[in-house]
């Protein structure tokens, strides 16, 4: 794989291939060895590449962490399936999996700090991660008010706060777990004080702990 099948300059396409096993080699050297000990010679010696394919790829080794966050977190996390609660579970709940998935919550309190030395690293964690997962849960609270679950004065932008919250809280400081229960528990309490009687009525029917 050490050849370059994507090299720029020569007219040739990028090999996907390459690109996606050097995603994978970020993730597990992040597990092995930590965001500060990071190194593109690292990487590209656990993808079975060089480092010049990485450099014509990123521009330094935080470009290719978020493209490697991009690749585990996704970016369009929250379905759409008729169900609002259900549908922001899912979106949160790739979160609290995530960042528990080799240790990646421990990247988040570094890689936020390198964004404030960075503005282009910024810009690209915002553009390509941050902003449209965050659009697909924005895209899910409208179904809702459309469907009259959520009351329609609520304030998107300050919901998808209190949604996304509790999860990069506990990944920055890590003073409380991301447990599996996390995302339905955030969700519930959010929806609770913006949700419409309709969705009260219905979600009480629903919910399995109701019928305990």
């Amino acid at each position: 794989m050490d050849s370059e099948i994507g090299e720029q300059g020569r007219g040739r396409p990028r090999d996907p291939r390459i690109d996606l096993a050097i995603r994978s080699a970020a993730l597990a050297v992040l597990e092995q060895s930590g965001y500060s000990q990071l190194t593109l010679e690292a990487v590209a010696t656990q993808a079975g590449t060089n480092k010049p394919a990485l450099r014509r790829r990123w521009r330094s080794k935080q470009h290719l962490v978020v493209d490697a966050l991009l690749s585990r977190l996704g970016s369009a996390p929250t379905p759409d399936t008729g169900c609002t609660h259900c549908d922001l579970i899912q979106g949160i709940n790739t979160l609290s999996q995530g960042f528990n998935d080799g240790n990646l919550g421990k990247v988040l309190p570094a890689l936020v700090a390198d964004l404030d030395n960075d503005p282009a690293l910024r810009e690209e964690f915002f553009t390509k991660l941050f902003h449209p997962r965050r659009e697909t849960s924005a895209r899910a609270l409208r179904r809702g008010i459309d469907r009259g679950e959520i009351r329609p004065d609520a304030d998107i932008e300050l919901v998808l706060d209190l949604l996304g919250a509790p999860a990069y809280y506990r990944a920055l400081f890590g003073h409380l777990p991301l447990h599996d229960g996390l995302a339905e528990e955030v969700v519930t309490a959010v929806l609770s004080g913006v949700a419409t009687e309709q969705w009260r009525g219905h979600h009480e029917q629903w919910s399995p702990k109701q019928k305990d």
